[in-house]
């Protein structure tokens, strides 16, 4: 896990929503991961870490920690974002309708924290037909063990 996500203080083991105003995750995260996540923001397609990224392991919200996806899950959907077809659990996204710039989508957010991480669309790969487009700068990432 990345050195400012493990001192951030709001780390909990247990799997309880992360209770954090903004004020106090401002002073915290890096700037542009608190943009993305706090303020809603996008990264530049093509241009994040985890686009094009193959490793076996599990991605994880990079301001909470709450594991979000398996690498297995993960497709090349040629969006320009990290493509998903499926969450880790069911709890570990939250989904929100998002009615911005004059289109119709569904936001999704970390369970646990609330932090933006992107758009749901419904044109993804089976078995789910999802297509979860995330932004590589919410992410942190685990390589899994051999």
């Amino acid at each position: 896990m990345d050195k400012y996500k493990k001192n951030n203080g709001f780390l909990a083991e247990d799997k309880n929503p992360a209770e954090v105003k903004n004020e106090e995750w401002k002073k915290v995260l890096p700037k542009e991961v608190y943009h993305i996540a706090r303020e809603k923001g996008t990264e530049r397609p093509g241009t994040g870490k985890y686009y094009q990224h193959s490793e076996v392991g599990t991605y994880y919200c990079a301001v909470c920690g709450n594991p979000l996806f398996k690498s297995n899950g993960k497709f090349n959907s040629s969006c320009g974002w990290p493509s998903f077809f499926e969450p880790i659990s069911k709890d570990s996204i939250i989904y929100l309708p998002d009615n911005s710039l004059g289109m119709k989508r569904t936001e999704v957010e970390c369970g646990k924290c609330h932090s933006h991480l992107g758009h749901v669309f419904e044109d993804g790969p089976p078995p789910t037909g999802l297509r979860y487009c995330i932004n590589s700068v919410v992410l942190g990432f685990e390589k899994e063990e051999k």
